[in-house]
């Protein structure tokens, strides 16, 4: 069997009505236009698959004001897998966007930073400003898959199966990680949250969402060192991801492992 990864992102969701100021920290033109994506991501290798991050439902698409094109239930329906069959999850940070759909993958173990249960558990929580990015129901769910033993906390770097490595970045979430692959085309990391859009990344200019600024620019040159090639490095949350990578059947679905197909404007 080939020890090299297919990578998929799957769309489920966008903002397009969003300004600039809520992406970047320092921007002139604040009220210009700045579109996000959502995605999951999921990695195969013959029989095995790995989940990256759940996205978010229904019910947390209305309570925050959020549309949702697909249920992260049925995200997986063009792999023919259903949420049941997913044993293996990693989840990048807790922020309802990522861990929001937690209830629905049942059997899965989910490999996260221990800082990222701390933070999410711990005093920081006591401030509004911090909180906000978290939904209670979603840590809960954490915790209590932390107590039926389906949860494996790694400390820095750590490895989920062979060529699948996690990678603590911090910055946006205390626990912050990001996910190297390996894949035909390279290694490619899955920034997920440590670098929202390509712009963020590649200007480094920061994103408003922040515990540790000094961490998340620090992290965006760990990013640039965890991939083969500035076009693997695949951000968490823009729409160029849609148009630089070929799609995979839906127009939803990506195949990321064979590379960028379009160029970088960064």
């Amino acid at each position: 069997m080939s020890d090299l990864w297919e990578v998929y992102a799957i769309k489920y969701a966008d903002h397009n009505d969003r300004p600039r100021a809520q992406n970047f920290i320092f921007t002139d033109d604040h009220l210009a236009r700045s579109p996000l994506d959502f995605f999951v991501w999921l990695l195969r290798r013959g029989d095995e698959v790995i989940l990256v991050d759940t996205g978010f439902d229904g019910a947390e698409a209305e309570a925050r004001n959020r549309p949702l094109a697909r249920e992260p239930a049925a995200v997986l329906a063009p792999f023919g897998l259903r949420p049941e069959d997913i044993t293996t999850l990693v989840l990048t940070h807790l922020h309802w966007d990522h861990a929001g759909g937690l209830h629905l993958f049942p059997n899965a173990t989910l490999h996260m930073q221990a800082a990222e249960m701390a933070y999410a558990t711990g005093p920081c929580m006591c401030h509004d400003v911090l909180r906000a990015p978290f939904t209670a129901d979603h840590v809960c769910e954490a915790v209590k898959r932390l107590y039926s033993g389906r949860v494996v906390f790694h400390d820095g770097d750590g490895e989920v199966a062979e060529g699948v490595t996690l990678h603590c970045i911090g910055g946006h979430s205390r626990g912050m990680q990001a996910v190297r692959v390996r894949t035909e085309a390279g290694w490619i990391c899955l920034a997920s949250d440590a670098a929202h859009l390509y712009e963020n990344l590649w200007t480094g200019v920061p994103f408003p969402i922040v515990v540790d600024l000094e961490d998340m620019l620090k992290g965006f040159e760990t990013l640039k060192s965890l991939a083969s090639h500035r076009n693997l490095i695949i951000p968490g949350h823009d729409p160029l991801v849609c148009s630089l990578f070929p799609k995979a059947g839906p127009d939803h679905v990506l195949r990321l492992d064979q590379g960028m197909t379009g160029t970088l404007p960064y």
